[in-house]
C-alpha cells in the first residue's frame, strides 16, 4: 500500500505530460486556423508585390 501511495504522490513525470498536452492544444489551434491564416498571408504578399511592381513601373517610366 505504501508503494502505491508513493507512486500516486510522485509528480516527476507530470511536467513532460503537461508539455505534451500544451503542444497538442497549440497544434490543434494551428490546424484549426491554418486556412484562414494562409488566405490572409496570401493577400498580404499579393498586396506587397503589387505595390512593389507599381513602384518599379513608376521608376522605369521616369
Amino acid at each position: 500500500m505504501k508503494k502505491l501511495m508513493a507512486y500516486l504522490k510522485d509528480e516527476s513525470g507530470q511536467t513532460s505530460t503537461e508539455y505534451i498536452l500544451l503542444v497538442a492544444v497549440v497544434a490543434m489551434i494551428v490546424f484549426k486556423f491554418k486556412d484562414t491564416a494562409g488566405q490572409r498571408l496570401t493577400k498580404i504578399t499579393e498586396s506587397v508585390f503589387t505595390k512593389a511592381d507599381t513602384m518599379v513601373d513608376g521608376i522605369e517610366t521616369n
